[in-house]
């Protein structure tokens, strides 16, 4: 009966110390989070047909993204701003992936091209992006 009480122990505080572990490392979350921390506004955009750059730069210019911990909000024209739980899940070089957290429990994928302290890109596809500028 001691031996069980004491392993009961034992084994209740290893399960603590994993859960406090685990919960630690969430709160850190990936390295780069750091460097995307603050509020990005839309600039420019890259390799447009001409015939839609004057079009997809207004759009890009209306576009913001802001992370603030495990939190990213999405503003775009014409839509209603919508925040959401993210997650680097690659980041290679200045290549950042993240999964961005839908109502519907599903995910978005995105792209981020990190240039500098002061610039990143969302890459769209196709060679396309928006360049987008840190706000202070």
């Amino acid at each position: 009966m001691k031996f069980r009480r004491k392993f009961n122990t034992f084994r209740g505080g290893r399960l603590v110390a994993i859960g406090l572990s685990a919960a630690f490392l969430a709160a850190c979350g990936h390295p780069v989070q750091k460097k995307l921390e603050g509020r990005w506004v839309g600039e420019s955009v890259e390799n447009f047909d001409d015939r839609e750059m004057a079009l997809a730069t207004g759009w890009a210019r209306g576009t913001s993204f802001e992370f603030s911990g495990a939190t990213v909000t999405v503003a775009v024209p014409a839509e209603e701003p919508r925040s959401g739980a993210y997650k680097v899940v690659q980041a290679h070089n200045n290549d950042v992936y993240v999964a961005v957290a839908r109502p519907d429990g599903k995910s978005d994928r995105v792209h981020f091209r990190l240039d500098d302290e002061h610039s990143i890109r969302w890459m769209l596809g196709e060679s396309r992006s928006i360049v987008l500028r840190r706000e202070n």
